[in-house]
């Protein structure tokens, strides 16, 4: 008897290895940052120290961590020439907090005088600009869009702290810098994922980083890639909103949102197939800050717990890191169109590290296509 194997589903380069990086490693059971494993940088590093060690290829001494976080603090300041630019357009109708970024960018691009040079030490010091400056630019939509006056960057925060004050213009208790510290390490690097090949594709031309970043924050716009967390937190409200009062119970909505094939946000990865480990440490970190700040937020991982379980009971389906990240962020008041600018915020470190490492080593990333069209035919028959 003939047994017929399945082809494999290689559409979107599934299961396809297309180079190499010394950047990050990603399997079932790890995700690796340079040779240390996410949980532990997540109890032990801070995301300057892993900024450092994603940029620069090693775990910085403190004298090196010193120069490194004073180079970057120095660096948040961006002139009123681009936050006007970036203010004017963020209090334009329906205009998406990543477009008001990217456009952000590509705007420092023209005042950086590094920007068409990609010698390693030019495309160093282009990728700490970027990653001190990006949340200097959320900071200033995100005041245009509610309508206050935006605040300069504090060089007393730490990186994570200064991200929540640019936003909200409070100063950011310690649990919560904190929290935003440990998403930001969670979300730095996951090596040749969509944003990031494509950050590598427009960097394979000999393109300058501010382009290859622009096609990143392009890529993660989508909310199949970092718009997941924003997607996640809208199904949450959606089932919130519908089962308040007992009209429908959580299992019910589910139910029907799996006879509607309703894509459920914030489940279900390529690699990780029996769950992503970042998920548990950002749940825990949520938990933390709703009981230590604001214990009616508990709902909301209540919430999540449930809708997680009948997932994984009817579907055995594990959530990614991008469904506890909805609910920690709304836990923190931070507006949810922000969510995936600040996925940037942090993303930029592995974004840099893995644009610099493909110009070092470069070819052209071309691959083939197989075609599936007409067959050849003569255009005057």
């Amino acid at each position: 008897m003939t047994t017929t194997q399945k082809t494999p589903d290689t559409r979107g380069l599934a299961g396809q290895t297309i180079g190499e990086t010394k950047v990050c490693s990603v399997n079932q059971t790890q995700l690796i940052y340079r040779g240390f494993e996410i949980a532990d940088l997540a109890a032990n590093a801070t995301f300057e120290e892993v900024s450092y060690l994603l940029l620069k290829g090693s775990k910085p001494s403190a004298s090196e961590l010193a120069a490194f976080t004073e180079r970057l603090v120095s660096e948040r300041p961006v002139s009123d020439e681009i936050l006007d630019v970036v203010a004017s357009v963020a209090t334009a109708p329906d205009v998406h907090p990543m477009d008001i970024l990217r456009t952000g960018i590509s705007l420092l691009a023209h005042h950086d005088p590094d920007c068409e040079d990609n010698s390693p030490e030019a495309e160093e010091r282009k990728s700490i600009r970027l990653l001190a400056k990006i949340p200097t630019i959320i900071g200033a939509s995100q005041a245009a869009r509610d309508g206050r006056a935006r605040v300069a960057p504090d060089s007393t925060l730490s990186h994570a702290g200064n991200v929540l004050w640019l936003m909200t213009g409070e100063k950011p208790s310690e649990i919560a810098s904190k929290v935003m510290d440990v998403s930001l390490v969670l979300y730095a690097e996951h090596d040749f994922n969509a944003s990031t090949f494509t950050c590598r594709v427009i960097a394979s031309t000999n393109s300058d980083m501010h382009s290859a970043v622009c096609g990143g924050v392009g890529a993660l716009k989508g909310n199949l890639h970092g718009g997941a967390n924003e997607a996640a937190m809208d199904m949450l409200k959606d089932i919130m909103d519908d089962t308040e009062g007992g009209a429908i119970t959580v299992d019910a909505w589910m139910q029907r949102a799996f006879e509607e094939k309703r894509k459920l946000m914030g489940f279900g990865h390529r690699v990780y197939k029996n769950g992503d480990h970042r998920a548990g440490i950002l749940r825990e970190w949520g938990l933390k800050f709703a009981a230590d700040v604001d214990p009616t937020m508990k709902k909301w991982f209540d919430l999540g717990d449930e809708v997680q379980a009948i997932m994984l009971r009817d579907k055995n389906i594990h959530p990614n890191v991008d469904f506890p990240c909805g609910m920690t962020y709304f836990s923190m008041g931070i507006p949810v169109p922000q969510y995936t600018p600040i996925f940037v915020a942090s993303r930029i470190t592995g974004w840099c590290a893995h644009i610099m490492e493909q110009h070092q080593n470069n070819r052209i990333i071309r691959p083939l296509a197989e075609y599936s069209g007409p067959a050849l035919s003569n255009w005057n028959d």
